[in-house]
């Protein structure tokens, strides 16, 4: 079983799976490979070629034993279940603000966050989604809530407290559309 650890970028999931390890990075594979069709030059960004990285990705599966579990937010893409990290779009904006992203880019990715576009991607093409909202946890408390995810998993058990829809930005005040600019 391929188990993607996903959602919007500056969420937690490099820096969470760092802690656990054993996790593929998909951005990376995704570059050292050329698993990409071009650069999207708006956007600073590559434009996955989704068909080779899904090819990549069962290819690596079939050669391990037990599950493999990416990381990035694409992994939803390519797996069978995913853990969609989350985090209150005001927070979020921090974030990328201080690794540097350009406005749009910011605006783009917190206006994705409150809508849950990665949230129901994952719901459409997997099988099994769990949901973690990451505001306010430690790395570590965040590493260990996808651990018990995995555990869960591994067992073939249910867990309780994940479920998809768990997190609802757009009545928060942690909302960036409380305070969106609706004239531009």
């Amino acid at each position: 079983m391929i188990i993607g650890i996903t959602g919007t970028p500056g969420t937690g999931k490099t820096s969470a799976s760092a802690l656990i390890g054993g996790v593929v990075d998909l951005n990376e594979l995704i570059k050292t490979e050329g698993l990409y069709r071009g650069i999207d030059e708006a956007r600073d960004s590559l434009v996955a070629d989704m068909d080779a990285v899904y090819d990549r990705v069962c290819g690596i599966a079939r050669g391990g034993s037990g599950n493999l579990v990416v990381e990035g937010h694409l992994s939803h893409h390519v797996s069978d279940s995913a853990i969609v990290l989350r985090l209150a779009p005001d927070e979020l904006e921090r974030r990328l603000m201080a690794r540097g992203y350009s406005g749009v880019k910011i605006s783009e990715n917190a206006l994705a966050e409150a809508v849950d576009v990665i949230l129901v991607e994952a719901v459409d093409w997997c099988d099994m989604v769990y949901e973690i909202d990451t505001t306010g946890k430690t790395v570590e408390e965040v590493a260990d809530a996808i651990r018990g995810i995995l555990d869960a998993i591994d067992r073939g058990i249910e867990i309780d407290g994940y479920g998809p829809g768990s997190v609802d930005w757009l009545e928060s005040e942690a909302s960036c559309l409380v305070n969106f600019d609706y004239s531009r």
